[in-house]
This record gives C-alpha cells, sequence and structure tokens, in this order.
C-alpha cells in the first residue's frame, strides 16, 4: 500500500494548526487549511507492513489499539496516495458512517497501533481520513441517499450521540422508518453540546450531516424527554414502535464529595461547556458569553482527558484571568515505558489543543501533576475563592490497593473564582432505566452483552457509553452499528448490516 520506500523517504507531518494566539479570539475549527498534495504525501508512508494492526481494533491493557470500526487504512491511503480520492471514500464510507466526524474528535488509536509507530512517528492517518471525507463534501460526493424501499418496521433511537446517529443511519440504510428521540434542542448529543466548536463546527460539520439523515427520510424530535411524566412515555415507544435502541449515553458525572462542594461557582465541566456552545449557536459566535463564564477569573479545572482540555481551551476564549489544571496522576513519560509496548496505546506526554494555548497565553502547560484536593474555599456569601490541594505520591495500603498519600509540608492554596470539576463519568443516568426496568451490570451499565445489545426487555437494545460506560466517539459508533445490525435481525429475522 502506499509507496514501497515513502517511510524511508517522508517524515511525519500533520495538517498545520491555526496559531494559537489567533485562534483563541473566535470559536472556529482550530485546524488550519489542508494541502492535498502534502497529505497524499503522508498516505505514501504506508508501509504495506502486512500486519496492519492500525484497523483490527483490539483491546491491549484495557484501552484500544487499531479501529474500533476496523477502517481498512492501508486500502484508502492506498488510494490517497495514488489520488483515486472518489474511490478512498467510497472504502471509508463502508466501516464508518461519520468521518467528519471521527477525522476531528477521535484520539486515533489507528495511529498508535501503527506498524511504523513502532520504529518512526505513525502514519497521519487520523488526517488522512478526514481529509477524505472533507473532500467528499467539497467535491459533491456526499448527498442524500434514501432506501429504495421501506420495510413497514419502525424503530425509536433515544439519543442522537454518536452511537444514535449511527443506528439511525443504518437501520435507515436497511429501509426501516427511523425516529430519533433528543432532549436537548438540537441533535446531536455528545457531538453538540459536549464537544466546544474549535473543536468540531456544529453548523458546518454535525448540523450538516444531521441534515443529509433528514432528507434521507429520518425523522429527529428533539425537546423530548422520555420519561412516565411526559407524553412520550417508555410504554408509548414501544408501543408505537417496533423496537427501541436506547443510547442515551453515560451522563451521570462524578462528583467531588468535600468541604465547599456548594460553594458558588463550582460547576460540573459539561454544565459549562454545554452552556457555552448552546449560547454561541444561538448568538451566532457575536463575541458575548453565557452568564456562566471564566471572564476575568482565575480557572481551575479539576481533572485531565478531553473535558479538560476543553475546558481549557473555552476559558481562554471567555478570556479568563488565568486557567490551571489538576491531574492526581503522574506525569507520562515523554516515550514508552517498558511495561506500554507497541501496539497498546502509548501512554505518553502530549500537549493537546487546550494546553497549547495556555502555554502559549501564560507560558507553561497549565497542567499541576499528583495534585490532590482537600477543600473548596469560599467566602461568607458563599462564593468560591480558591482550593486547598496538597502534593501526594502513590502508594499502596495494607489490602495492596493503590491510593495517594499525602507529602508533607505541600499544603497550600490557590486563588480561583472558577473551578471546573472534569473528572469523567459513573454511568448512564437511573431515570430512564428504571422506567424501562432494565437490568444493569455492576458498574451500574444497563445490561446488554457486546455484540448482542439485547436488554432484559423484549425488543429494547442498549448499546453506546448507557451500555459499555465513559468511551470514545469511535466505539459508540462501533455500538450503534452492532446494534442496528442486531436490531435488524429481531425485526427481520436476519440481517445483511455489518
Amino acid at each position: 500500500m502506499g509507496k514501497p520506500t515513502g517511510f524511508l523517504e517522508f517524515k511525519r507531518q500533520t495538517i498545520p494548526d491555526r496559531p494559537p494566539l489567533e485562534r483563541i479570539k473566535d470559536w472556529k475549527e482550530f485546524h488550519d487549511v489542508r494541502d492535498d498534495k502534502a497529505v497524499s504525501t503522508q498516505a505514501a508512508r504506508c508501509m504495506d507492513c502486512g500486519t496492519p494492526y492500525c484497523h483490527t481494533g483490539l483491546m491491549f491493557g484495557g484501552m484500544s489499539s487499531g479501529c474500533p470500526i476496523n477502517n481498512l487504512i492501508p486500502e484508502f491511503n492506498d488510494l490517497v496516495y495514488r489520488g483515486r480520492w472518489d474511490e478512498a471514500l467510497t472504502r471509508l464510507l463502508k466501516t464508518n458512517n461519520f468521518p467528519d466526524f471521527t477525522g476531528r474528535v477521535c484520539p486515533a488509536p489507528c495511529e498508535g497501533g501503527c506498524v511504523l509507530g513502532s520504529i518512526e512517528p505513525p502514519v497521519t492517518i487520523k488526517n488522512i481520513e478526514c481529509s477524505i471525507s472533507d473532500r467528499g463534501w467539497e467535491d459533491g460526493l456526499m448527498t442524500a441517499q434514501p432506501p429504495e424501499k421501506r420495510t413497514g418496521k419502525t424503530v425509536a433511537i433515544v439519543g442522537s450521540g454518536p452511537a444514535g446517529l449511527s443506528a439511525a443511519d443504518q437501520l435507515n440504510k436497511a429501509g426501516h422508518t427511523v425516529t430519533v428521540f433528543e432532549r436537548a434542542d438540537r441533535p446531536g448529543g455528545l457531538l453538540m453540546y459536549g464537544i466546544p466548536n474549535m473543536k468540531l463546527d456544529k453548523k458546518e460539520i454535525v448540523l450538516r450531516r444531521v441534515t443529509l439523515m433528514e432528507e434521507e427520510g429520518i425523522t429527529f424530535k428533539c425537546n423530548v424527554f422520555i420519561s412516565k411524566d411526559n407524553e412520550w412515555t417508555p410504554s408509548r415507544l414501544r408501543k408505537d414502535f417496533d423496537a427501541v435502541i436506547l443510547c442515551c449515553g453515560a451522563t451521570e458525572a462524578r462528583d467531588l464529595p468535600i468541604d465547599g462542594r456548594d460553594a458558588k461557582g463550582v460547576h460540573q465541566a459539561m454544565e459549562f461547556l454545554t452552556l457555552n456552545t448552546q449560547h454561541q449557536l444561538d448568538h451566532d459566535f457575536d463575541g458575548s458569553n453565557p452568564e456562566l463564564n471564566a471572564t476575568g477569573k482565575n480557572v481551575i479545572v479539576i481533572g485531565g482527558g478531553d473535558t479538560g482540555t476543553d475546558c481549557v481551551g473555552t476559558s481562554l476564549r471567555q478570556n479568563c484571568k488565568s486557567v490551571s489544571q489538576l491531574e492526581i496522576m503522574p506525569m507520562p513519560p515523554h516515550e514508552r515505558a517498558e511495561n506500554n509496548p507497541w501496539p497498546e496505546w502509548p501512554k505518553v506526554y502530549k500537549m493537546d489543543y487546550g494546553q497549547q494555548e495556555a502555554e502559549a497565553v501564560q507560558g507553561s502547560d497549565p497542567r499541576k501533576y499528583l495534585v490532590m484536593t482537600k477543600s473548596i474555599l469560599k467566602d461568607d456569601d458563599g462564593n468560591v475563592t480558591g482550593l486547598e490541594v496538597v502534593d501526594i505520591t502513590w502508594g499502596k495500603d495494607t489490602q495492596g490497593r493503590f491510593v495517594p498519600q499525602e507529602t508533607d509540608g505541600t499544603i497550600r492554596t490557590i486563588d480561583a473564582q472558577l473551578i471546573l470539576l472534569a473528572m469523567g463519568f459513573m454511568g448512564p443516568e437511573k431515570k430512564i432505566i428504571d422506567q424501562f426496568k432494565l437490568d444493569t451490570d455492576p458498574r451500574s451499565n444497563v445490561k446488554a452483552d457486546h455484540e448482542v445489545y439485547t436488554t432484559n426487555v423484549e425488543g429494547v437494545f442498549a448499546a453506546g457509553d448507557m451500555r459499555r460506560g465513559q468511551s470514545l466517539v469511535v466505539w459508540a459508533i462501533n455500538e450503534g452499528r452492532g446494534a442496528a445490525r442486531e436490531c435488524d435481525r429481531f425485526l427481520m429475522g436476519s440481517t445483511q448490516l455489518p
């Protein structure tokens, strides 16, 4: 695949980002304009390795290695290298319903599994995937393709995040009549309100795709909360539709039960991000900020990961006074550790877009490692004024479990007027689970086996983070496609969906 000697001739070069001090002045995507010739050159680095871990979707050490939706990456790399962009798009769409999403927000476990990556920087697979999709839209190849005939079967999908959208897309292709219910005012779920606009444009990317799906016959109903107390009840869904797929996500955020948690100015990260994106869309990115904002404040983000990075980038665009990010885990090494061999996902130090922007503004990476929050400080009016923190090390307790151990003499306070909790999610919200009377697993997720997706209630399926727990967008697409396949089998007795 690609050029046989390409990996020897060309160095890795990603599509450049706009300069940090420039891009924090707006909410546009932070990537710069791509160069198709340069992308083709990068595709030439694909090695024809013979054992392409990039598309295996295997799990090593509890993490993904390779593409969970099994994109046939060497094939589309070869086609891009040869300038056959149309065929590359056809190849990509066979396995990925939404490369315009994953090409922007996926952490690229495919690159972690790239064979070249075991000795050199890996192939820029994520950039190539995004370029194929974007060029397909630009060339007018992404057009509505409704099914030639309908089966007469109806399916309700609850939740319009990546799992719900991929399930809807697949079932619609099979000829079923699909209705997607979303409790927010706009479709997209996590894609709409969980990821900021500078990382995934809502109008140009997310709503463009939703519009295409509507043209293909899928119905979206927003501002609908499925509940026994509302118009659309679980029993009505089961009565009015032949099958139901629940893709409600894992939206129960992990909290921080410490002294001062009730202080004004302490918020869950997703509340902060959602309100900002909603405001920016409602006001057409006019430069104003929502009532909950970081303007002029010292901001502390507790927790790392993508959500923490998004809080950093959003705070900078709202003109915060300063932003810091506290992580309880140690700083990752700059190169793979001995216990993190290829093709495991590389647990190495990197700076994402938010940290790069903070460094450009403040002079250093905003992250502070091995720091634990002891209490939240507030004034007489209940407003947050800061944090009491302590440095820690990790050691084992008497039962052999790793626990944080405070370092003597390191207790200190940090000023803050806004604290954002970005510590991950505990699982799905219980209300809809209880009202559908669904069984759950020991982690509180809906009990439904992977590759089967059936719950204990006949005709009701579960997929995505609601079933597997907090995970990646690409895994949600995997699950949505799988649930659609099994739902189709349930409705028709057999299935031709992959």
